[in-house]
């Protein structure tokens, strides 16, 4: 957490940004996190008045190198809310992150007042159901497949099933998805199991 938020620190120095939230996007948000596992930490942040009023728009995404454990990249706030306009699943994943680094409380909150009107169920199961599609096809082909690559299958489609129950927005916690949307207590364990063994593993450990 320390290198985290002196790497935040360095972004608003170096760019002359505010970070007004920052979060887990991947799989210690997800909650099945191995070892070893990547900091994937995603912000949102603002620039200075000036930055707004120029003639041409300017960069909207700061990225930063991926080092060691850290891959950490973040989206201008217009960009963030252009997104949400759009119900885009991955920052609304964000707002729901239970990994939180930094977070601006006034601005947070306003932001999160609007998911509620910008949430379209169609387009986040589009959405996941092609993410579970595209997984399918890149990670589940081979005769080994690295023990985490069917959590990226199962995940989406769990969410895709949580829409269809008419529970509103997916959760980010892979834990709270599976709980509500499976009935099948048997295929329940067999999941618990897999989780189980995906956190005691290290990231790039086959099945």
């Amino acid at each position: 957490r320390q290198r985290i938020m002196q790497a935040l620190a360095d972004i608003e120095a170096k760019h002359q940004v505010r970070v007004l939230f920052a979060c887990e996007s991947g799989s210690r948000g997800w909650g099945f996190a191995s070892p070893d596992s990547d900091y994937d930490v995603r912000f949102v942040y603002v620039h200075a008045l000036p930055w707004y009023l120029q003639v041409e728009a300017g960069r909207d995404v700061i990225e930063l190198p991926i080092s060691d454990e850290l891959d950490v990249s973040g989206w201008e706030l217009r960009k963030a809310l252009q997104l949400l306009r759009r119900s885009n699943p991955t920052l609304l994943e964000w707002l729901d992150s239970p990994v939180v680094y930094r977070s601006d409380a006034h601005a947070m909150a306003r932001l999160r007042t609007l998911v509620p009107d910008f949430f379209s169920q169609l387009r986040v199961r589009q959405h996941y159901l092609a993410m579970a599609r595209k997984n399918v096809r890149g990670y589940l082909q081979g005769e080994s497949v690295r023990l985490k690559k069917y959590l990226y299958v199962l995940r989406p489609l769990l969410a895709a099933r949580w829409i269809d129950r008419g529970l509103g927005l997916p959760p980010m916690r892979f834990a709270e998805l599976a709980q509500a949307t499976l009935d099948d207590a048997a295929l329940l364990e067999e999941i618990n199991r897999l989780l189980a063994i995906k956190m005691q593993a290290k990231e790039g450990e086959y099945s």
